[in-house]
């Protein structure tokens, strides 16, 4: 899922990933400007994965995002399907999502961070192999302001499916990481734990494919498409003139900081 701030949801320069005309392009590639090309970091072959993985993303998403990471999610990932809309509807996903009843061996996971979201390394450990061996799992790609209209949006559907809210562990009482933090984070994050769509989904598959040894290759491929994505990304911040963005202290934190002060002057 892609932060709201859109600084430079996901990965790459603002101005490597929109191509000015006559600007040499990837186009049977990454599809990225051939300064920043990506490809010598994709798999050959997109990745089989016994994990279905379905993308809700927001119309604009793509349109104003240029630095989504959907597009190389896509060209890495042979079990994956993009959805574009608001919310998720029988008829949008007739081929994608298991029926109302599903297998016991296919359950639908809900990739989303909510107070109702279970751990999903918990959730793995405590369900068996042979109940999860071909499981869908759902994201939404979008701003968190725009995720959260559609998470809302997407209930009743979610509800018939029976899908399983899950997530990542996420701290909401810390800032998230910028791209000058984390070597995996292009924007700047919302709270720590936050993570764009194309890294949520390695962390999600390395706990899902039941195959030993599989969802950790899996895993080194989308974050080493990521890492170097942001590489690109902070070799073209260095050239700016214009200095990194001072991290921002959150109100609640410099209160909480204030009334320690206080207490602390009162004790002596």
């Amino acid at each position: 899922m892609e932060s709201e701030d859109h600084l430079p949801s996901d990965d790459g320069d603002t101005a490597a990933a929109s191509p000015s005309p006559g600007r040499s392009v990837c186009h049977a590639g990454c599809g990225r400007p051939s300064r920043v090309c990506l490809c010598p970091y994709l798999p050959s072959s997109p990745l089989p994965t016994s994990t279905t993985v379905v993308v809700l993303h927001h119309p604009h998403a793509l349109r104003r995002n240029p630095l989504s990471t959907l597009p190389l999610l896509a060209r890495c990932l042979a079990n994956l399907h993009l959805v574009p809309g608001r919310r998720l509807a029988p008829s949008s996903t007739p081929a994608l999502l298991p029926p109302p009843s599903p297998s016991p061996s296919a359950p639908v996971l809900f990739l989303y961070p909510s107070p109702a979201a279970s751990d999903l390394a918990a959730w793995c450990r405590a369900t068996p192999l042979a109940a999860r061996a071909r499981p869908t799992l759902l994201l939404l790609d979008g701003t968190w302001r725009q995720a959260k209209e559609m998470r809302a949006a997407c209930e009743p559907f979610l509800a018939s499916l029976g899908a399983v809210p899950v997530a990542l562990l996420v701290d909401g009482e810390v800032d998230g990481d910028s791209m000058f933090e984390s070597e995996l984070v292009v924007k700047k994050e919302p709270r720590k734990g936050c993570l764009s769509t194309m890294e949520a989904v390695a962390r999600a598959l390395r706990m899902l494919e039941p195959e030993e040894g599989k969802g950790e290759e899996v895993e080194e491929a989308l974050v080493g498409v990521v890492r170097a994505m942001v590489a690109f990304q902070m070799e073209h911040v260095r050239h700016l003139t214009v200095a990194p963005r001072v991290k921002m202290r959150k109100k609640k934190e410099l209160k909480r900081e204030e009334a320690q002060r206080n207490a602390e002057a009162e004790l002596m």
